[in-house]
């Protein structure tokens, strides 16, 4: 199928559902110059160890490292810029009832227009106590993404003295049960999911289209290659959301 034809097909079932739920993944973000996680060459995970740096025993054995590292993450977000397919999809929503779901931590989603329904992952920017999860709303002072290894003292909490920390959800942790709830409803409820830009491999989330599924929704994968998903959905757009979602918007004349 054509490109002009697959979007015309999708520009019809987004028309046709209520609620459009879209899960985004990495890929997503990795369009605006922010490295994925997983995967092989430049992915964080390949060039740093997750276990010194994403578990609350990483963090009890050296907070200073932890601490310093997301820092330079939310620098390296904070410079980074929201791309087409990030402002085609905050538009789309003038055009369809879209519950939005991404299992991204930067806010490149809030920034271009988007309301989002749920950050499974969590957020590095939602800040809290590691000891009481009070939430710390004080500005950070500004840094550059110039080292990924610089150390740095977390701040204090203003309400128990306690050490401050990013809101990733670290390895062995829950997903923030708010945040699951309204990701699960969306699966539930949808007549259609957009799955954008993930490798279908992180559960539990990997597994919401097939809730989608299961609850009569079709699903449509948007990604420029194929994934742990790709033989499950009903529909493959093989290409990025930057080059997709503003021709879809097109064609639903956004």
């Amino acid at each position: 199928m054509s490109t002009t034809n697959i979007a015309k097909t999708l520009a019809s079932l987004i028309a046709e559902a209520d609620p459009v739920a879209v899960l985004t993944g990495a890929g997503m973000s990795a369009e605006s110059g922010i490295p994925t996680f997983r995967g092989q060459h430049n992915s964080l995970w390949s060039q740093f160890d997750p276990q010194q740096l994403a578990t609350t025993d990483a963090w009890h054995a050296d907070k200073a490292l932890v601490w310093g590292w997301y820092r330079w993450r939310m620098a390296m977000v904070q410079q980074a810029k929201p791309h087409a397919g990030h402002l085609a999809l905050a538009k789309l929503a003038a055009h369809a009832n879209i519950a939005l779901v991404t299992q991204n931590v930067d806010d490149l989603h809030e920034r271009a227009g988007s309301r989002v329904s749920a950050h499974v992952h969590g957020s590095l920017f939602a800040l809290r106590c590691f000891d009481c999860a009070q939430a710390y709303a004080q500005a950070l002072k500004p840094l550059k993404p110039h080292a990924a290894t610089l150390r740095l003292t977390p701040p204090t909490c203003p309400h128990c003295g306690g050490d401050i920390r990013p809101g990733f959800v670290w390895f062995g942790e829950t997903l923030p049960e708010y945040a699951w709830a309204r990701a699960e409803a969306a699966a539930d409820r949808c007549d259609l999911m957009l799955v954008i830009g993930t490798s279908g491999l992180v559960y539990p989330a990997a597994g919401l289209p097939a809730v989608a599924q299961q609850h009569g929704a079709k699903v449509v994968e948007i990604n420029p290659e194929d994934t742990a998903l790709s033989p499950h959905v009903d529909m493959h757009w093989r290409t990025t959301a930057a080059d997709a979602l503003p021709q879809l918007l097109k064609e639903i004349g956004g």
